[in-house]
C-alpha cells in the first residue's frame, strides 16, 4: 500500500505530526495529487552532500513542476477550475523557492517521506516480531510523549503561579507605599497643635496598624508563594533531568551504537528527526523554566524578604544551567562519520549537527566547526578535560566549516565535503602492535552562544575510531581493527578500550553482519558455515556447534597470529573470501550455487556418493581469496575406480579475465551442481553471449578454459579414436576435428577462435604437463591472442597452403 494512503489514515498526534510536515515550502496538496509520482522517484539516490549531484536534483525539480502543470491542465469542471489555478500557483511557487537550490527540495521531500514512513510504522499494529518490536517502540515513544505533556502542564502551572506571585507582589508594594505614606502623615502631625494632633492621630495609628498587619500576613504569604514556586520548579527540573537522561543517555546513545554497528554492516542507524524533535522539546521546556526562575529571582531582588528563598533560587539557577549545558553539548553529534579506514592524501567527508540549533536560535550567529585528528592518548585527555594544548596528530586540509541552517527541515549542520589528511604523526607502539592497530579519532569542536550571548558553550565531539593507512595493502588489517572495535566497544568506555578476547558466538555475529553487508546479500553464514570457520579458527575437527559456544577468541588469534601451516591470519583469509565473493561471485552466492565453506575432505565425502560429473564450489583453504571446483570422475590410472578432482583455486585475477559461469560452461565434464542440479539450470543465465561474426575479414579471438586431462585425446598414437576420461555435452559446444590439440587446424576454425589456457588440477599426484604455479598471466595470454590475430591477417595461401586438405 502506498505510504500516502496509509498516512491519511493516521489519527491523533500522529496525524498532527504528519500535517505539520507541510506548509508553504511544500504544500500538502502537491503531496496528495502527485503521491504516486513522488513515491516512485529515487530520492535516496541523490547525495545531498555532493554539489555535483545538483543537476540530478534540478532534473527532479523540473519533472515535479512539469507533473504539476500536467495535473493542472487535466482539471475540468467548476471545482477543477479552482484546482487548476491552485496547482499552477504551486508549480510557480516551488520553482521560485527551489530553482537556485534544488538539493533543498530533495532534502525536504526525503524528510517528509521518512517521517511519514516512521509515523505509519509506529501506528501499525502487527503480531509479527517486527510488529511487536514496533509496538514496544511505540509504547516507549508514548511514555516519552506523556512525560513531555506532564512537563508542559507543570511549566504552565509554574507560569500561572509566577504571574500570581508577581501580581500579589505588586499589590504588596502598593500597600507598602501606603504604609510609608501613613507614617509620613503621622510624622507631620508633630508640627500641628496638640488638639489637631489628638483629633487625627488615632485614625492614622489605627490605619497604620491595619496596613502593617496586612503587610506582615502578606509578606508571609509571598514567602510561601515563593517557596511553593521553587518546590514546583524543583519537581519540574527533576522530571526534566529524568526525561533528558532517557533521551540523551538511552535513545541518543542507542542511535550512536547503531551508527557504530552500521560501520560493520549493521542496519542503518535511522534518521535523527524524532530525536531532534525530542531534543527541541527539551530545549524549549528548559528555556521556559530558566526564564521563569530568572523572573522569580528578579521578583526576589525587587522585594527582599528574609528566608531560604535566595539559596533555593541560586540552586535552581545552577541546576537549570547544568541541564541546558548537558543538552547543548550532548546534541552536538556526528551525523555522518568520517571513514574509519582513512588513507592519507585522499579526500573524505563528514557531517556534524546540533539537534537543538534551530530551537535555541544558534543559527542567528552561525558558528564555525573545526576538525582535528588526535591520538588515542589525546582523546583520553580530552574526556578528562585535561589541557591538551591544542595538540593534534596530523594535518587535515579544509578542516573548517560554518554550520548552515536549513529552513525546510529545521536542521543546523556543517558538511565537511573535501577534507584530506595531509600527514599523520604516529605514537610509539606497544609490543606486537602494528600501524594498522593504532587508533585515532577526528575531533570536531565549536563554540555556541545562546540567548544573545547570555550563555556560551564550548562543544566537542569525537568520531568513531579511525585507522590511518598510507597504502591500499594495509586496508585489510585496518578493517580488522575497525571491525573488532565497532563490534565489541562498550558504552562509556575509555578511548578506545576494547576486550582482548570475546566468546565465539559474539564474533560470529560480527563477521556474519560484515559478510552480508559486504556481499550485499540476505544469505548470511549458516550454522554449518560457522562450524567450518570455528574449525579453521581453533584448529579443531569437531562438527558439533555446541563445542564452540563457550570458546573464546583473542585479538591475536583473529588477526595477529597466522593460522597453523599458513602465512596468513584467520581474518585475512575470511576477508579474502568476502572480497572475492563481493567482486565476482555475489549472484552465485545469492543463488545458493556456492557452498564455499567446505574443506577438501568434506567435499570428497559429499561428492563420492554422487554420479560422475557432479561438482561443487568451495573456498580455498590454502590461498587467500581463492575458490576451487571439486568434481567426481573416473580415475584414469585404475579402471572402474572413481576419485575427486580439485581444480587449482581461481582468484580475482582469474575472474577479471573470464567469469566463473563461463569457465564452468567451458568444462564439458562438469555436469551437475551438487547435489543434483544441471549446471545450465544454475549458471546459463550468466553465460556470456557468443561473439559476433567476423567483421571486415577479421576473426576475433576468444579465450576458453580447458582442463587437459579432460579434453585431450589418448596419447597413444596407435589408437584410432580419441578417448575421454569424462565427457558430456556443453551448452555451447565447439566442434573439434579428429586431430586433437590446443589449436585446431585452420580448415575447421570456428567463427570464434579459441585461445585456450591451462589450469592445473590437484588430485594428489604430480602432473608434469600442468602449469606448476597455477597462475594465469594475462600479458602472455593476450600475446598469444595478438599473435593468432596477426597470423589471420596474412594471406591464407602463403601461411597455411601446405595444410589445406
Amino acid at each position: 500500500m502506498a505510504v500516502w494512503i496509509q498516512a491519511q489514515q493516521l489519527q491523533g498526534d500522529a496525524l498532527h505530526q504528519m500535517q505539520s510536515l507541510y506548509g508553504q515550502h511544500f504544500p500538502i496538496e502537491v503531496r496528495h495529487y502527485l503521491s504516486q509520482w513522488i513515491e516512485s522517484q529515487l530520492w535516496d539516490a541523490i547525495d545531498l552532500e555532493n554539489p555535483q549531484e545538483e543537476f540530478k536534483a534540478k532534473r527532479l525539480l523540473d519533472s515535479l513542476i512539469q507533473e504539476l502543470q500536467n495535473k493542472a491542465e487535466h482539471q475540468v469542471g467548476e471545482d477543477g477550475f479552482l484546482l487548476k489555478i491552485k496547482l499552477g500557483h504551486y508549480a510557480s511557487q516551488l520553482k521560485s523557492t527551489y530553482d537556485r537550490c534544488p538539493l533543498e527540495l530533495v532534502r525536504c521531500i526525503k524528510h517528509i517521506l521518512y517521517t511519514e514512513q516512521r509515523l505509519v510504522r509506529e501506528a501499525t499494529n502487527s503480531s509479527s516480531p517486527v510488529g511487536g518490536m514496533m509496538d514496544s517502540m511505540s509504547q516507549k515513544y508514548q511514555q516519552i510523549n506523556q512525560a513531555f505533556e506532564e512537563l508542559r502542564l507543570l511549566t504552565q502551572d509554574t507560569e500561572n503561579d509566577l504571574r500570581k506571585l508577581q501580581h500579589n507582589q505588586e499589590y504588596f508594594i502598593i500597600q507598602y507605599q501606603e504604609s510609608l505614606r501613613i507614617q509620613a502623615q503621622l510624622t507631620s502631625l508633630a508640627t500641628l497643635p496638640p488638639a489637631d494632633r489628638q483629633l487625627r492621630e488615632p485614625a492614622l495609628l489605627s490605619k497604620r496598624a491595619t496596613v502593617e498587619a496586612w503587610l506582615t500576613r502578606e509578606a508571609n504569604t509571598l514567602q510561601k508563594y515563593r517557596l511553593d514556586l521553587a518546590e514546583k520548579h524543583q519537581k519540574t527540573l527533576q522530571l526534566l533531568r529524568k526525561q533528558q537522561t532517557i533521551i540523551l543517555d538511552d535513545e541518543l546513545i542507542q542511535w550512536k551504537r547503531r551508527q557504530q554497528l552500521a560501520g560493520n554492516g549493521g542496519p542503518p542507524e535511522g534518521g535523527l528527526d524524532i530525536l531532534q524533535s525530542w531534543c527541541e522539546k527539551l530545549a524549549e521546556t528548559i528555556w521556559q523554566n530558566r526564564q521563569q526562575i530568572r523572573r522569580a529571582e528578579h521578583l526576589r531582588q525587587q522585594l527582599p524578604i528574609p528566608g531560604p528563598i535566595e539559596e533555593l533560587l541560586n540552586d535552581l539557577n545552577s541546576t537549570i544551567t547544568d541541564i541546558i549545558s548537558a543538552l547543548v553539548t550532548s546534541t552536538f553529534i556526528i551525523e555522518k562519520q568520517p571513514p574509519q579506514v582513512l588513507k592519507t592524501q585522499t579526500k573524505f567527508a563528514a557531517t556534524v549537527r546540533l539537534l537543538v540549533g534551530g530551537k535555541l536560535n544558534v543559527h542567528m550567529n552561525p558558528p564555525q566547526v573545526k576538525a582535528t585528528i588526535v591520538s588515542e592518548q589525546q582523546a583520553k585527555a580530552l574526556l578528562k578535560n585535561e589541557n591538551t594544548r591544542n595538540d593534534s596528530s596530523g594535518e587535515i586540509l579544509n578542516n573548517n566549516c560554518v554550520m548552515e541552517y536549513h529552513q525546510t527541515t529545521g536542521t543546523l549542520s556543517a558538511h565537511f565535503r573535501n577534507m584530506s589528511l595531509k600527514r599523520i604523526k604516529r605514537s610509539d607502539r606497544r609490543g606486537a602492535e602494528s600501524v594498522t592497530e593504532e587508533k585515532f579519532t577526528i575531533l570536531f569542536e565549536s563554540q555556541f552562544s545562546v540567548g544573545g550571548n547570555e550563555l556560551v558553550f564550548q562543544v566537542k565531539t569525537l568520531s568513531l575510531p579511525v585507522v590511518v593507512i598510507v597504502h591500499g595493502s594495509q586496508d585489510n588489517n585496518a578493517t580488522a581493527t575497525v571491525l573488532w572495535d565497532n563490534a565489541f566497544a562498550e558504552t562509556g568506555r575509555v578511548p578506545f578500550l576494547v576486550p582482548d578476547k570475546v566468546i565465539w558466538p559474539q564474533l560470529c555475529d560480527a563477521i556474519n553482519m560484515k559478510y552480508k553487508a559486504e556481499v550485499q546479500s540476505n544469505r548470511g553464514l549458516s550454522e554449518e558455515n560457522l562450524v567450518f570457520l570455528a574449525q579453521k579458527a581453533f584448529s579443531s575437527s569437531s562438527n558439533n556447534p555446541d563445542d564452540y559456544r563457550n570458546m573464546t577468541m583473542t585479538w591475536s588469534q583473529f588477526n595477529r597470529e597466522s593460522l597453523p601451516g599458513r602465512n596468513f591470519t584467520f581474518w585475512q583469509w575470511f576477508d579474502g573470501v568476502m572480497e572475492l565473493t563481493k567482486k565476482h561471485l555475489k549472484p552465485h552466492w545469492n543463488d545458493g550455487a556456492i557452498l564455499g565453506f567446505v574443506n577438501k575432505q568434506q567435499a570428497q565425502d559429499m561428492l563420492m556418493s554422487k554420479p560422475n560429473g557432479t561438482f561443487l564450489l568451495r573456498f580455498s583453504d590454502s590461498e587467500i581469496g581463492g575458490i576451487t571446483i571439486a568434481w567426481v570422475a573416473e580415475n584414469p590410472n585404475k579402471a572402474g575406480e572413481r576419485m575427486v578432482w580439485n581444480l587449482m583455486p581461481y582468484t580475482t585475477k582469474d575472474f577479471s579475465i573470464r567469469s566463473l559461469s563461463d569457465r564452468i560452461s567451458d568444462l564439458n565434464h562438469l555436469l551437475f551442481l551438487y547435489p543434483d542440479r544441471h549446471k545450465d539450470e544454475v549458471f546459463s543465465k550468466y553465460y556470456t553471449p557468443p561473439l559476433s561474426k567476423a567483421v571486415d575479414g577479421y576473426v576475433k579471438p576468444q579465450i576458453k578454459q580447458v582442463v587437459p586431462e579432460f579434453t585431450t585425446a589418448n596419447p597413444d598414437p596407435s589408437s584410432g579414436n580419441p578417448t575421454y576420461m569424462d565427457h558430456g555435452a556443453s551448452p555451447a559446444p565447439v566442434n573439434h576435428p579428429h586431430t586433437y590439440g590446443i589449436y585446431p587446424p585452420i580448415d575447421v576454425l570456428p567463427a570464434c577462435l579459441s585461445v585456450v589456457w591451462l589450469r592445473s588440477v590437484s588430485c594428489g599426484r604430480s602432473e608434469s604437463m600442468l602449469d606448476t604455479d597455477g597462475d594465469f598471466d594475462l600479458d602472455d595470454t593476450m600475446d598469444v591472442a595478438r599473435h593468432v590475430e596477426e597470423l589471420l591477417r596474412r594471406p591464407v595461401d602463403s601461411q597455411w597452403g601446405g595444410q589445406q586438405s
